[in-house]
């Protein structure tokens, strides 16, 4: 797809909202250097439902011997991660309406303001996926920023789980281009739940669309150093992955 195609699907996504197009940013923007510290880019992760409170230790045991980014856990498991992580780098990030994105922006907001309260600082929410595929691009826009006004707020970093694999390309525009425009932080691929997970392409087109402005966070099925540098290469800001220390660990990546 030409930067041509790209920002007219933009400017009709933006007129749809009713904001102006002026602040479509230029596509084709430097990427960052691939052979930066790993370490530093990995939301290191926990999000299944059978996670044990053991496990959610020491997955912050693990964080904090690596220095990663940050771990991802459900929300539930944000205050232990805060003890756990006391006096470190380490941030401690979750999850709202997740991994569907179908529940209302009412209780996105409750979610987001509880799980702040609890002490997380950054927030992956998932898009309204249905209304994206609908057309109802108010209603993203409007969903995205009620949580994304919450974290700026609070002094949370906001992320927006786009779940690209249930997307066409002119969808993953459209929901960047909305994310960017409702003052996020990052946009994100995946939640790992879905039909697929992250792809250098689909990492490539979310950076070529939002530019240098915001992140871009991959995430779900990255499980060696060879996968996590080809996305960081193809213009990720954040990894987020289960398979932190391996990634880390070991540089052939075949552990």
């Amino acid at each position: 797809m030409s930067d041509d195609q790209m920002n007219e699907i933009s400017r009709r996504v933006l007129a749809a909202v009713g904001l102006s197009d002026a602040a479509i940013v230029d596509v084709g923007q430097s990427l960052p250097d691939a052979d930066r510290l790993l370490a530093s880019y990995i939301d290191h992760t926990s999000l299944k439902p059978e996670a044990t409170p053991r496990q959610i230790e020491q997955l912050c045991a693990e964080a904090r011997r690596y220095a990663f980014a940050s771990v991802c856990v459900n929300p539930f498991y944000v205050p232990l991660c805060v003890e756990a992580l006391h006096e470190s780098d380490v941030a401690v990030c979750t999850v709202v309406g997740f991994p569907l994105g179908a529940t209302t922006t009412e209780v996105k907001i409750f979610e987001t303001r509880q799980a702040i309260a609890d002490g997380a600082s950054e927030i992956d929410m998932v898009i309204a996926i249905g209304k994206l595929k609908a057309g109802d691009y108010p209603a993203v826009y409007n969903d995205i920023a009620a949580v994304v006004a919450v974290c700026r707020d609070r002094g949370a970093i906001s992320k927006v789980i786009i779940e690209a694999a249930l997307l066409s390309d002119e969808e993953k525009i459209a929901a960047c281009v909305l994310a960017a425009h409702a003052g996020a932080d990052f946009v994100k691929t995946s939640t790992g739940f879905a039909s697929g997970g992250a792809t250098t392409a689909d990492v490539g087109l979310m950076r070529r669309v939002v530019g240098s402005q915001i992140g871009v966070k991959a995430a779900g099925g990255i499980r060696t150093r060879e996968e996590a540098l080809a996305m960081i290469s193809a213009g990720a800001t954040r990894i987020g992955t289960s398979a932190g220390v391996r990634i880390v660990a070991d540089e052939g990546g075949t552990r």
